[in-house]
């Protein structure tokens, strides 16, 4: 094994050789991982980021060894299960990922442990419930249903037999759902010029995502408001499934790609003609940027996706470079609280909401550090306490600056971050939206 000490060069991703029957390899998976957690044991510099890394440097400091060899394989799920797959490990603080010849994938490690899991059957009936992002969307989205789903949200007595039968916590607060979906009242505007820019496409396709389509249509709506207001021709993309992410999570790999094939052919269709594909989820553009293309390196459609594909304020701010973006900003928005979702950071874009609030005048108090919540996670009862736990240094960072509003592109991560600062004049409002209020959009 070589003994060079750490890596200056670039983070580099190997796809996932997810097909290959020896993924699923129990022996061989848990071999590898002792690999893997003996050189993170030897370094520690990921203990801050989660609660995978403290199990793990636990496990081994309570064993009789107090090297890994001396960790029970069966402990080995319990680090698994404390993964959440926010990525942060390989993209901000590990020394030795790819192309260091260590050769460290942390998160994929474990995602491929969360899939022998579900291969095994032993993933529970709520995990495969919560993943299930557009069976849940359609049904409680329903308009008569959606009024006693949000009444049940609310209600003590209905959130305890949540606990009690699903394990949800009960002080988790949860979105509700909204009965006019984003995708059947949304009014996209095609009829603008297409202007194209050095720097990025002149005409947008709006993948709405399961949240923004469900749970806060109004999102979607600001958005097309912004993409309006700079005379950007939009259209909605003609089909659209969950992006798979949740399942990804979930170790479902196979629904993973039973969702890819419902997307990706209408998503390659306005990659080709030339549209910037927007999501206004972080976790969904993720998905389509590295997560599909890493599991089909050889898909030339899942890879002009992924060259298609842009975070909304990624766009903005591109589109400004270009010097076709509208900045006759009318409303100030004061002290902003501005939380950076991790699958955001990953991508590797640069801190383009804050640079969108900051040019519209907002004073920005900008915290990168994982909350906590991370998709279903932190919903869970046997996680809800460390994810409030991992989310105190993001609470208390997000309170000092006394805001008018707490803001991140992650709309749950800013309900958890909101729920975790407790009493506060602060509201939530997304970053698509306070650049709306900011230009003067109703």
């Amino acid at each position: 094994m070589s003994t060079r000490e750490g890596s200056l060069e670039a983070p580099t991703r190997h796809p996932l050789d997810w097909k290959n029957p020896d993924f699923y390899d129990e022996e061989k998976f848990l071999h590898e991982a002792e690999r893997i957690f003996d050189i993170c044991h030897g370094c520690r510099r990921c203990v801050s980021l989660c609660t995978a890394f403290p199990t793990l440097f636990d496990l081994v400091d309570e064993s009789s060894t107090m090297e890994v060899d001396g960790v029970a394989k069966t402990d080995y799920w319990k680090v698994v299960d404390e993964c959440y797959l926010c990525d942060l490990c390989y993209m901000t603080k590990c020394p030795y990922v790819p192309p260091h010849p260590w050769n460290l994938d942390f998160p994929h490690t474990m995602l491929r442990g969360k899939a022998i899991k579900f291969k095994k059957g032993e993933t529970i009936f709520r995990d495969k419930l919560l993943s299930s992002t557009d069976a849940m969307g359609r049904l409680a989205s329903i308009p008569v249903v959606v009024q006693a789903v949000n009444a049940s949200l609310e209600s003590r007595p209905m959130r305890k037999i949540m606990d009690s039968v699903l394990k949800i916590h009960p002080e988790r607060r949860l979105p509700h759902y909204d009965s006019a979906k984003f995708r059947s009242t949304a009014q996209p505007r095609s009829d603008f010029a297409v202007r194209d820019g050095a720097k990025t496409p002149g005409k947008v396709a709006i993948y709405a995502t399961c949240y923004v389509n469900y749970n806060e249509p109004g999102i979607g709506h600001d958005l097309l408001k912004l993409l309006a207001h700079n005379e950007i021709p939009t259209v909605l993309v003609d089909k659209e499934a969950c992006c798979g992410m949740p399942k990804l999570e979930l170790g479902d790999l196979d629904a993973v790609e039973k969702l890819k094939q419902v997307n990706v052919p209408h998503l390659a269709k306005l990659a080709r003609e030339g549209y910037a594909i927007l999501t206004a989820v972080p976790s969904c553009t993720l998905m389509y940027k590295q997560e599909l293309p890493l599991m089909f390196p050889h898909d030339a459609e899942v890879q002009a996706v992924k060259e298609a594909m842009w975070d909304p304020f990624e766009y903005l701010m591109a589109r400004n470079a270009d010097g076709l973006l509208k900045t006759d900003f009318r409303t100030p928005l004061g002290k902003v609280a501005y939380h950076v979702p991790c699958h955001q950071r990953v991508q590797n874009i640069g801190n383009k909401t804050r640079d969108a609030l900051q040019l519209a005048g907002a004073e920005v108090n900008m915290v990168e550090r994982c909350s906590g919540h991370d998709g279903t996670w932190g919903v869970k009862t046997e996680f809800f306490e460390k994810s409030m736990k991992i989310g105190k240094p993001v609470f208390r960072q997000m309170a000092e600056s006394a805001p008018d509003y707490v803001s991140s592109d992650c709309a749950i991560a800013a309900r958890h971050i909101l729920q975790g600062m407790g009493d506060t004049a602060a509201q939530k409002q997304h970053p698509i939206t306070l650049l709306r209020m900011a230009y003067g959009l109703e």
